[in-house]
């Protein structure tokens, strides 16, 4: 393994402690620690079309979340794609899933764009979370099959 590898390796490996970082706040229900896994300029797209702009706002906003609608739910994260553009950008697709009990299926998926910041910790700058479309995805496959991707064969 050459140093270049156990770099990206480190990396991984705290892009992935960052986002479980941002589930474990979730999970607590705690918006100030949920908003420090973003950088100060970030932007969050939510499922519902919500633009919230850095770590403090997408913080606040989450806590009143955390408070009223998601009181007592959890948020499951599963990387199915990273990929690094630069020594300190990558670009994560996630499933996941906002939860009381367990999570029935990863419905949704998200595409963050992390960044290494200068005090070397890992963070998003971006975030865009849509639902997964099975029944849709389906339709469009079995009328059009050039229009599934390569990755859905696989995922």
């Amino acid at each position: 393994m050459t140093a270049l590898d156990s770099a990206r390796d480190a990396d991984i490996s705290e892009i992935r402690a960052m986002l479980e970082r941002g589930s474990a706040a979730w999970n607590r229900g705690d918006g100030a620690a949920y908003g420090e896994q973003f950088t100060a300029d970030a932007t969050d797209v939510t499922y519902a079309g919500t633009v919230y702009r850095g770590g403090p706002e997408i913080g606040r906003a989450h806590q009143a979340l955390f408070d009223s609608f998601l009181k007592g739910t959890k948020l499951a994260v599963e990387i199915v794609d990273l990929r690094f553009h630069g020594a300190g950008t990558a670009v994560v697709v996630a499933r996941g899933e906002v939860y009381k009990g367990k999570p029935k299926r990863l419905g949704k998926l998200a595409t963050y764009t992390v960044v290494r910041e200068a005090d070397g910790r890992w963070r998003i700058a971006a975030v865009q979370k849509t639902r997964h479309k099975r029944f849709l995805e389906a339709l469009s496959f079995r009328f059009q099959p050039a229009t599934r991707p390569a990755a859905a064969r696989t995922a």
